[in-house]
């Protein structure tokens, strides 16, 4: 058999979608996933990733590609849709390698074979001629991979419900635990900056939530491959997890018509994960309350310290009026300032902001009182919490296999002491027995206490936002 004569998919947006030289594309690329967090989900099966020039959502893109840094896929299946060319069904082309100044892609033998399954696969070269959505994921993968995969590469046009099915049944016939999907795709377009949170966050929430009949009412541009991959995860029963939201105007400032772009993360693996999720992040922010509640810490803050007044705040924003249990950090040149919070409700959200705002400045017996001269070195961080959860084991081993390093907020209680230490404390103290032997001490505890009998520890988690993450 003669050996496959190689045909190479050149870039055609090396240059202009993101940077033509090698180097100066490893450095961009290098300064998104520095400002990026690892959420800790483990097993992650596909990402929903933007498609924009890397200017406006490489950011955002960025959040999505952290996740997988360093682990091994052996192929990716990547969901595109067209702006150039209609059609039906999705075409996979005839290139054996796709190619960015990072070097080349193969493109997978099972790219050959999923073309002979179905008659809604063909081949249309055409297509790629002028198509970003697929290529514009390529240089991230290559980065975080370190260009050892193989490609699949599925640009999805024209579909019905029934093909949809079709084609999420024949890639769910195509994977396995070495391979990873990407769903490529913009969210709403060019409309006033809170119109589009306002739109995209109701996109986010249906898509998190598997809900392909609300899905389908989103405004994005990359719908099909989107509903492709949402059908897929409930079939093998992923879960979905909001990475990062963004829009072009949090790129450029200028927020008159913008562009949304949201990463996304599809998990499972753990039998009970579905279950743990759904309880994680009940009634999660998005950022226009984030950025409600920052801006009344800050002003509260300031106001306090300058005036000694207490400011007066007012929304009608449900989610803020809920009773939610919440923490105010404030950190000064990277370090901790004032930290100070409430484990369970004891006000509505917004207010209890408010009130360890002020403590957190004020009232933290670690530090001295802010001062006004410190304001502009001040960065707020707001945590908020969902209810805790006893963790319930038989032995210190099984009670360590029970904590989840940078997911996992923990409180201890033993001998009428007690502890807690944020999900973020993780990023100190990574390894679980030193976390814990620490929060003993905080308690006044001997390092191990949480061993002893009697000693309980819980769990809960956080939706944790600062001021520099929205601006």
């Amino acid at each position: 058999m003669a050996p496959e004569k190689k045909s190479v998919r050149e870039s055609v947006i090396a240059g202009s979608w993101y940077p033509g030289k090698k180097e100066d594309l490893i450095k961009l690329i290098d300064s998104f996933l520095r400002n990026t967090d690892n959420a800790g989900l483990k097993d992650i099966k596909a990402l929903i990733a933007p498609h924009a020039g890397y200017t406006y959502s490489g950011q955002v893109a960025a959040w999505a590609y952290k996740q997988i840094a360093g682990r091994k896929y052996k192929k990716v299946i990547i969901l595109a849709p067209s702006h150039h060319v209609g059609f039906r069904g999705a075409s996979i082309p005839g290139y054996t390698h796709f190619e960015t100044p990072m070097g080349e892609v193969k493109v997978s033998g099972i790219a050959e074979s999923m073309k002979k399954e179905s008659k809604l696969i063909q081949s249309i070269d055409l297509i790629e001629e002028k198509e970003h959505s697929l290529e514009i994921q390529l240089p991230f993968l290559q980065k975080v991979l370190n260009s050892d995969f193989e490609l699949i590469p599925a640009v999805v046009g024209d579909v019905s419900e029934s093909d949809r099915t079709e084609l999420a049944e024949l890639i769910t016939k195509n994977l396995d635990d070495d391979t990873l999907i990407v769903a490529s795709t913009d969210l709403s377009h060019y409309y006033a900056y809170d119109a589009a949170v306002s739109m995209d966050t109701e996109c986010v929430e249906a898509i998190t939530g598997l809900d392909t009949k609300d899905a389908e009412r989103c405004e994005m541009c990359g719908m099909n491959p989107v509903l492709i991959l949402m059908e897929i995860a409930k079939k093998q029963g992923w879960n979905a997890h909001l990475l990062k939201y963004a829009n072009s105007g949090d790129a450029t400032g200028d927020t008159s018509g913008v562009v949304g772009y949201a990463a996304i993360a599809f998990y499972g693996g753990e039998k009970d994960a579905k279950k743990r999720n759904s309880q994680a992040l009940p009634g999660e922010l998005n950022d226009v309350e984030k950025k409600y509640l920052l801006g009344l810490a800050r002003e509260t803050i300031e106001n306090y310290v300058k005036t000694g007044e207490v400011t007066e705040p007012h929304t009608e924003d449900a989610k803020l009026k809920e009773m939610r249990g919440a923490f105010v950090t404030l950190e000064k040149k990277g370090q901790l300032r004032g930290c100070i919070g409430h484990i369970l409700p004891v006000e509505p959200l917004y207010l209890d902001v408010r009130d360890n705002a002020i403590s957190a400045a004020t009232e933290d017996p670690r530090f001295r009182h802010v001062v006004e001269e410190e304001l502009d070195n001040i960065e707020i961080e707001i945590s908020v919490l969902t209810s805790p959860e006893k963790i319930k084991t038989k032995s210190a081993k099984e009670t360590l296999e029970n904590i989840r390093p940078g997911i996992d907020g923990i409180i201890l209680e033993y001998k009428g002491r007690g502890a807690t230490y944020l999900p973020q404390v993780w990023e100190q103290l990574q390894k679980k027995e030193e976390f814990l032997d620490s929060l003993c001490m905080k308690a006044g505890l001997s390092p191990g206490a949480w061993k002893e009998k009697g000693a309980t520890l819980s769990r809960y988690q956080v939706q944790a936002f600062k001021e520099s993450e929205l601006q």
